[in-house]
Order: C-alpha cells, then structure tokens, then sequence
C-alpha cells in the first residue's frame, strides 16, 4: 500500500470519526471554554489579523473566539463534512459572518501561498497523519511575519510517561496519530520555518464518562481502557492524577511561533 492510500484511509477514519460526533463536540466543555480560547481573543484583539486560518477547525470554538476578538476573514478547515456544517449553522446563529467553511485535509491546503495572517490549530494536530507535511504546508500559507499557534495535548518526555499516553488515546479513538512532546514541537517547527515565540502549558482535567462519551467509544474499547488504568504504575497514576472512576489529567500546551520574513 502506498503513501497515498494510506493518508487516504487514514483520512477516511478521521472524518467518520468526528463526522458522527460533531455535534457533541460543539457542546463538549473541554472544547467549548478555557483560558486558551480567552488567550485567543485577546491576541487577535491586540494584533488584529485580517484573515485566518483554523486547521482542523472540529466544531469551530477557534473560529468563533477569533471572530469575538475582532479577527478579519476567518477560514474553518476541516476534514469532516459534518463538522463543517456544525460551524456554518453554529456561526450564523452568532452572527459571526466572517467565518467562511472549507473542506480538506492539513496536509493538503487549497490556498495560495502567503494568504493568511494567521494558521492557528486546536486538538487537532494529534490526529494529522503527517506532521511535518502539514506545518510546511501552513508555513506556505502564512504571510512572512505572520504568526502559527498551536494548541494541542502533548506527550511527556518520559519515556513511560508517552507510552501511557498514546495507548489510551489509540484505544479511545482509532483515529488518534500522535500527542507530540513539546521538544518534537520545537523542532517541527523550526524545520518548517517558524521560530517559536511563547511557549508554556497547563494541566487539562479529563471526566473519564465525558471522555469516552463523546468519541461514541465502543464498550470493548471502554472496557479496554479500564484494565490498562487499573494496570498503570503508581508513577503514571500520579502523573496522570488519576481518580477511582479513571478520569484522569492530561499535559496540553500554547505554542504561538513567526514566521521568518
């Protein structure tokens, strides 16, 4: 099977994904709220970008926080087709007219090179199959000087740590790629031509039930996950903080970056 293929069927797999879930994902508190999406409105306050692009835009909480930040054209891009109606219909009813939809893959971007001010991402980017090709491809959309923010869960540098991790994500969601640590992040972007400017993180609580629920996770796979969290070491179950009903903590970061000129 060739690369082509398997980006294809990997694409397929993200978009069934999140296609019959977009919905729950509008209502999800863990995507609708939180001190980044406060941080987004006010950046695009103080710098007012005129056109933006939200890669990998889910059910568009990105959008909807740039456009209360007075941002320009707002782009939401995604793979789902169903999640792309979710945004249409969800910025209507706001009255955020600004937001235009358009569907695609991230690593295959159907704009002219420097068109945007801004590409900003947000839990989206664990679910890209090739990285590296997307963060070239939003550095080629990106005005010189213009700004990449990625907002996204990130894998410890411990070794057991990452582990833990990726096979409770790969178990909830088939779909799930990779949560990179912040040491790939740096040097991801660095090799697509951004230099990192502010880069700091912060725990995000995950209600175990509220996690499995809106993925429309299998019982095979909830019961999958509950062996693993009563398998964990004492160290990753404190890493993790994990709780008696297995909801558990995850690392999530803020990496905004230029663009060199």
């Amino acid at each position: 099977m060739g690369k082509h293929e398997t980006a294809s069927g990997q694409h397929r797999l993200v978009s069934r994904q999140f296609g019959t879930t977009a919905k729950a994902y509008l209502a999800s508190g863990v995507h609708a709220a939180g001190a980044d999406l406060e941080r987004l409105v006010r950046r695009a306050h103080e710098l007012r970008p005129a056109r933006v692009l939200d890669l990998g835009c889910g059910a568009g909480h990105v959008s909807y926080a740039l456009a209360r930040g007075g941002a320009g054209e707002i782009v939401a891009y995604d793979l789902a087709a169903e999640m792309l109606a979710v945004v249409a219909a969800e910025a209507q009813q706001r009255g955020h007219l600004q937001i235009a939809t358009e569907q695609g893959p991230a690593e295959r971007l159907p704009f002219a090179a420097g068109s945007f001010d801004w590409v900003v991402s947000r839990y989206s980017a664990h679910h890209w199959l090739d990285l590296p090709r997307a963060l070239a491809e939003a550095a080629r959309v990106c005005k010189p000087e213009g700004r990449c923010i990625i907002i996204d869960v990130v894998a410890p540098e411990s070794a057991l740590f990452d582990t833990v991790l990726q096979t409770i994500e790969m178990l909830r969601d088939p779909s799930h790629v990779r949560d990179h640590r912040v040491s790939e992040w740096r040097r991801l972007l660095a090799e697509a031509g951004f230099a990192l400017t502010a880069c700091d993180g912060w725990k995000l609580p995950m209600g175990f039930a509220s996690w499995v629920g809106r993925i429309a996770a299998s019982a095979e796979r909830v019961a999958a996950l509950g062996t693993v969290f009563a398998g964990l070491p004492e160290e990753a179950r404190r890493y993790f903080a994990v709780e008696p009903d297995h909801s558990f903590a995850i690392d999530s970061a803020w990496l905004e970056s230029v663009k060199a000129g």
